[in-house]
């Protein structure tokens, strides 16, 4: 069975700063990510072109760690606490797949999402057909929803945070309706888990993550907007270079340290 569900996700920037706003948090969250036996590896962060679009082309390894339940961990081999990213930003439209060395193609996992400036209203933002549709779940986020207490943060609330340099916010109830500027990101998200007895529990599992992970990102891009409002593209693409270096160093810490644990043994 193959799951697939749209999350709508409204923000309250334009398009133009909602792409900036993106790649600094993105970029900001992989570093922040980045420690004890876990974190992210970034091989590539060039520009692509092909003759269907053009933009930004990524590929990473998420190095799970002790991230991972610890019944996996000690069942699984090394190559299962790694997934593999390869992510094409042309924005508005924008695709991720994510896989695993170790389950290979048993293993799906695919992003895609177009951007428009509107409030989530938008009925078929990715050209579904009518049986697609019909199989097709939908999610609205509202970036106000509060995250469990264990993970809360006042300065990650934005029904709390307001951003001084583009005079927004705190966010009230029924922002969503009222918001100028607005936009929306639509993620058509594809999972399929191919392990018997496993399958439907994975699925569902992940897809609930997602709701959680898409939540407690973009409350962090609304709320880091003092940090990134008013970036150009050259000054966010040189900020990526500078985490990189410092993730690439940490990631380096965390692979020695892992040598020496093993030759312990």
């Amino acid at each position: 069975m193959v799951l697939v569900k749209e999350f709508r996700v409204v923000m309250p920037m334009t398009l133009e700063e909602y792409q900036i706003g993106q790649l600094y948090s993105v970029a900001k969250t992989s570093n922040l990510e980045t420690h004890d036996d876990a974190g992210v590896e970034i091989l590539k962060n060039e520009p692509f072109e092909n003759e269907e679009s053009k933009g930004q082309y990524t590929h990473k390894i998420y190095h799970l760690g002790s991230r991972v339940p610890g019944w996996l961990r000690a069942l699984a081999p090394a190559s299962a606490l790694m997934l593999e990213e390869e992510a094409w930003n042309a924005f508005p439209y924008c695709k991720t797949v994510l896989t695993s060395p170790f389950m290979a193609d048993k293993f799906k996992f695919i992003i895609e999402t177009r951007h428009f400036a509107d409030r989530g209203d938008r009925e078929n933002a990715h050209g579904l057909d009518k049986k697609e549709l019909k199989k097709r779940d939908v999610e609205l986020i509202d970036i106000t929803t509060q995250v469990d207490k264990k993970e809360y943060k006042e300065e990650e609330d934005p029904t709390l945070v307001r951003s001084e340099k583009a005079g927004r916010g705190p966010l009230q109830p029924g922002w969503i309706e009222s918001a100028d500027p607005v936009m929306c990101a639509y993620k058509m998200v594809t999972v399929e888990f191919k392990w018997w007895g496993l399958q439907t529990k994975i699925e569902n599992f992940m897809m609930s993550m997602e709701t959680n992970i898409f939540l407690k990102f973009h409350k962090q891009v609304y709320c880091w907007m003092d940090e990134w409002f008013g970036m150009t593209m050259e000054e966010v693409r040189k900020f990526e270079d500078e985490l990189r270096e410092q993730m690439t160093k940490k990631m380096e810490d965390i692979k020695a340290q892992g040598t020496e644990g093993e030759a312990d043994k």
